[in-house]
């Protein structure tokens, strides 16, 4: 049987590849000229291929020893930021799916209410200073520990899990707990996949926490390191426009790309291996609102 392909397909099929285009170029010309010569770059022959290639840029940049640095605090703030996260949302969000719970109702509206109105900055910054962990690692990862969106997919994909299974649980004398590690947690593995990624992507790209709670240099993410990469190519570029010199300002940005490139990759190959986790865990968790 032959499929008819009408004008909405091919129209739809276009907008997406220019959607791909537009979104991938970037990407794509970022390792173009972070692989090309410096000259190549000053002379603007880069466009889609690198040009002379060359992997110094990303010499320089793991030579940095705070990209070493930030790297590994990184790599131990999202590791285990993501644990707390999954561990201490999940727990919270089956004692909240669980009917039985007294005051259950109140107290999810309350964490509803933190959705439409947040306590801001400065509440944030007093409440970190005072639990004792300002310039600590904890900053980084216990102030958004739990997220009101990944508490409320937890919840709805356990309030569809069968009754029966709980009442046969209890049947064999396991308790809240035991439901919870022996029933619930394996049956959960696509909304752990889900909400896992969600807290690893948002604990790797998190600058603001580090902004606001860190002083010591040595406890500074990767994206920090970036962005002091980023503010201080923005001031060469002011410099090499009023000295009329563009070598620096082209320097700086093939340097800039590289460690952007750097910064990304490792928490963009994580996709490919949680993808079909990923999609089935959303979908499940978005049925019942």
């Amino acid at each position: 049987m032959r499929t008819k392909v009408g004008v909405f397909d091919v129209v739809n099929v276009m907008i997406m590849i220019g959607l791909i285009v537009v979104t991938l170029y970037p990407f794509w010309y970022m390792i173009s000229v972070s692989l090309s010569d410096e000259l190549a770059v000053m002379q603007g022959k880069v466009s889609l291929w690198p040009v002379d290639f060359t992997f110094g840029w990303y010499e320089q940049v793991f030579n940095d020893p705070r990209i070493t640095i930030g790297y590994r605090n990184t790599i131990f703030y999202t590791t285990l930021g993501t644990a707390i996260a999954l561990m201490v949302t999940s727990m919270g969000a089956f004692a909240l799916s669980q009917k039985r719970m007294l005051f259950r109702k109140w107290i999810m509206l309350a964490i509803v209410f933190t959705i439409l109105f947040g306590g801001g900055m400065i509440p944030s910054f007093l409440v970190v200073k005072e639990l004792g962990i300002l310039n600590t690692p904890w900053a980084m990862m216990l102030p958004g520990a739990v997220g009101t969106f990944n508490l409320l997919v937890f919840r709805t994909f356990f309030e569809e899990l069968p009754e029966e299974l709980f009442d046969a649980g209890r049947i064999d004398g396991l308790k809240d707990i035991g439901l919870f590690l022996r029933i619930v947690v394996p049956l959960s593995k696509p909304v752990y996949a889900a909400i896992g990624l969600f807290s690893a992507v948002g604990i790797w790209n998190n600058f603001y926490s580090a902004i606001l709670y860190l002083r010591n240099p040595d406890l500074f993410p990767l994206t920090m390191i970036l962005r002091d990469l980023i503010i201080k190519g923005t001031l060469d570029a002011e410099m090499a426009t009023q000295a009329t010199v563009g070598g620096d300002l082209v320097t700086t940005d093939a340097l800039k790309f590289a460690t952007i490139m750097v910064t990304m990759l490792p928490i963009l190959l994580l996709y490919p291996f949680l993808q079909k986790y990923f999609v089935k865990g959303v979908m499940l968790g978005s049925i019942k609102g």
